[in-house]
């Protein structure tokens, strides 16, 4: 199974493959993540590519490349971290700040690759970033000794199971009569049939990011052993989650179904 070694970023959220994600960043563990993945990415064509000797931690052939990482228990953002000064707090400082003394155990152990398409330093010194979840990957190891947490990780197959093609029908209905409910009838839906993919995994990704769930249950979805497992659990949630909303006396904010950009 392929391994590889690559910075770290957690986050209060789960990234799925196929999925945007957008990111303000201030904290200076993860400015400097960027200002690597960045030197990294213009020295890629050079005899001796930024990363070399593992400081980047990204390689020359994907120099962008970090994991995102849902916090099981931590902070996102440490107290009175550059940007938010809070002087009630006591400063934690370092690339496990908010993440206790062994941070691999504040982590879900199953995360994913993200490549970041852009990465724009701003005059203040912060960073807008826009990447892409690519691969699952499970967390074997959490390096501090850096400027930023590091992980060695190991690739995860996306194997399709059982009936992965009828189970993708039978969630795109159901999506589709959840979508109406949260929108309200008289609204356009989210997302029309047409936009919707056929293709098993992309459906299962796809759905699993936009229907309104918390961290643990994305992060199931996430982890899900094969394609098949993940769409039977969307269809059981979806039905479960239009049956809640059908009863509701207001619907909720159609606001909840786009995540938001991460503060970091």
């Amino acid at each position: 199974m392929t391994t590889a070694r690559l910075p770290l970023f957690p986050l209060n959220s789960v990234l799925f493959p196929g999925l945007v994600l957008p990111l303000n960043i201030f904290e200076e563990r993860y400015r400097a993540m960027m200002r690597d993945l960045s030197k990294a990415a213009e020295s890629a064509d050079s005899p001796d590519p930024a990363g070399a000797d593992g400081s980047s931690g990204a390689s020359a052939d994907d120099p962008r490349r970090f994991v995102v990482v849902a916090i099981r228990d931590g902070r996102e953002v440490a107290p009175t971290a550059p940007g938010m000064p809070d002087a009630t707090s006591t400063t934690e400082r370092g690339p496990a700040a908010g993440f206790g003394s062994d941070p691999i155990q504040a982590f879900h152990r199953v995360g994913c690759i993200a490549d970041a398409a852009t990465i724009r330093e701003l005059e203040n010194g912060s960073y807008e970033v826009l990447a892409t979840g690519t691969k699952r990957v499970k967390l074997l190891s959490v390096d501090a000794s850096g400027p930023y947490l590091t992980a060695e990780v190991e690739e995860l197959p996306e194997e399709p199971g059982d009936s992965a093609g009828a189970l993708a029908e039978g969630v795109l209905r159901a999506f589709r009569s959840y979508q109406k409910r949260l929108a309200g009838a008289r609204e356009r839906s989210l997302t029309t049939g047409a936009e919707l993919p056929d293709e098993p995994s992309v459906v299962s990704y796809l759905v699993a990011a936009a229907t309104v769930l918390d961290i643990p249950a994305k992060q199931r979805l996430l982890q899900a052993p094969d394609t098949a497992t993940r769409l039977r659990e969307e269809l059981k949630l979806l039905r479960a989650e239009t049956a809640v909303i059908r009863h509701l006396p207001s619907l909720p904010a159609v606001e909840l179904t786009r995540d938001p950009t991460s503060p970091n």
